[in-house]
């Protein structure tokens, strides 16, 4: 058994619209990427596991998606698992690879996520977001979305339900947005600080999808999407591919590696139908206690935030704030670049991009450069310790997945 287990290299392309690429050639850059970074060869990785969630949706390779994609790139005959968890599934790749080594079965593993969400027909590409639930009570839940903004005199500004012009997640988020603003007096420019801070992030990362800057009033003033959400406050939809790869104690001595991260904890959970969406505390929880840490020891954070609500939630199931207060806190600049708490530093979901399957390993080649001090422009001074929260699809009333990591610098 590994007493620690390390993060040696990571590896991303730019997110964004490549579509003259397929699933293979993404995954060959990112491969390649993560390799030098690491300064290990392919013959050093013992197993890995492969991240993807619409590639059998969009061209029918189901199954053994990962043999696929790695063989032609020289990575075969090892031991190779599909990951299939949603918008948690890179994350699960990771939590996979850190737990054999941990169980002491390698020394060395990949967790590798590729994804290609670009498809001429967006009804399509909207839509295939619906299999990250229980498509039976979506549909139920849609018909009760709808019958709520009837009620509250907003079905013809809104639309209803789920018409192929974004994901059902949105509606989703609206609606929990929503009650947290008749809560808590939660607002909707609170939303659009969250939402302007991922643009302006964003610019300062060359592999973001997004580069542009936003002010809170231009986040406001976008296109609608369902109230209070708007375009700039939703992750867009895109291609790419991150990968990291693991060591075991042994292997760092071994090797060597001055560049080398510490996984002080990782912890997946998982969500229920009981009503309760209590997931991401619990998860947090038991990460804070592996990792013998507490909210106020994090030092920089990426969180899942297909919208600036999702972000704003994480705030107060993390600890970061008292429940309720995420709004005030977003304002008052806590999680911005040089406040108490950085969050999303790479532009998150919002602007980074949102390949899902890739989305949960971006957060760690994040979150691995800032604690090494290679962040360029948006780093983080004197980060020591960083942690990860993704989220994958939904159950009850909340995710369905959780990954929660907890970095830390150096060993």
């Amino acid at each position: 058994m590994s007493d620690n287990v390390y993060i040696i290299g990571v590896g991303m392309i730019k997110f964004g619209k490549h579509l003259n690429r397929d699933v293979k050639d993404l995954t060959g850059e990112a491969l390649r990427e993560v390799v030098r970074d690491a300064d290990v060869s392919m013959e050093e990785i013992e197993a890995a596991w492969f991240s993807n969630c619409m590639w059998g949706m969009y061209a029918f390779q189901h199954c053994i998606r990962g043999q696929v994609a790695l063989s032609p790139h020289g990575l075969d005959t090892i031991s190779i698992v599909n990951v299939e968890n949603a918008c948690a599934s890179g994350s699960t790749a990771l939590h996979s690879a850190w737990t054999a080594i941990k169980a002491g079965l390698y020394d060395c593993t990949l967790a590798i996520g590729v994804e290609k969400l670009y498809d001429e027909d967006r009804q399509k590409a909207m839509g295939s977001f619906s299999a990250g639930t229980d498509v039976e009570e979506t549909a139920r839940l849609i018909e009760q979305i709808k019958s709520e903004q009837k009620r509250e005199a907003r079905a013809e500004k809104e639309g209803a339900g789920n018409a192929g012009g974004r994901s059902v997640f949105m509606d989703f988020y609206a609606r929990s947005a929503r009650l947290h603003m008749a809560k808590y007096g939660t607002t909707q420019r609170q939303l659009a600080v969250i939402a302007a801070k991922a643009h302006n992030n964003s610019t300062l990362n060359p592999l973001a999808q997004y580069t542009f800057p936003m002010t809170v009033e231009q986040v406001m003033a976008d296109r609608e999407v369902v109230f209070p959400l708007t375009r700039a406050m939703c992750a867009p939809i895109g291609d790419g591919a991150a990968a990291a790869i693991l060591c075991s104690e042994r292997y760092v001595k071994k090797h060597g590696s001055g560049r080398a991260v510490r996984i002080r904890a990782s912890v997946m959970q998982s969500g229920t139908r009981s009503g309760s969406s209590d997931v991401i505390a619990r998860a947090s929880k038991a990460a804070y206690e592996a990792a013998g840490l507490g909210p106020k020891d994090i030092d920089v954070a990426e969180v899942h935030d297909a919208t600036a609500f999702g972000e704003l939630y994480q705030y107060e199931q993390l600890g970061f704030c008292p429940e309720g207060e995420g709004g005030p806190f977003a304002e008052s600049g806590a999680t911005s670049l040089g406040g108490k708490i950085p969050v999303n530093t790479s532009g998150g979901l919002i602007s980074r991009g949102h390949p899902i399957g890739a989305s949960g390993l971006a957060m760690a080649y994040e979150l691995t450069s800032q604690l090494r001090g290679e962040a360029g422009s948006r780093q983080v001074e004197h980060a020591r310790i960083a942690m990860v929260e993704n989220g994958g699809g939904t159950l009850g009333d909340g995710e369905a997945a959780v990954a929660m990591h907890i970095f830390e610098k150096g060993r």
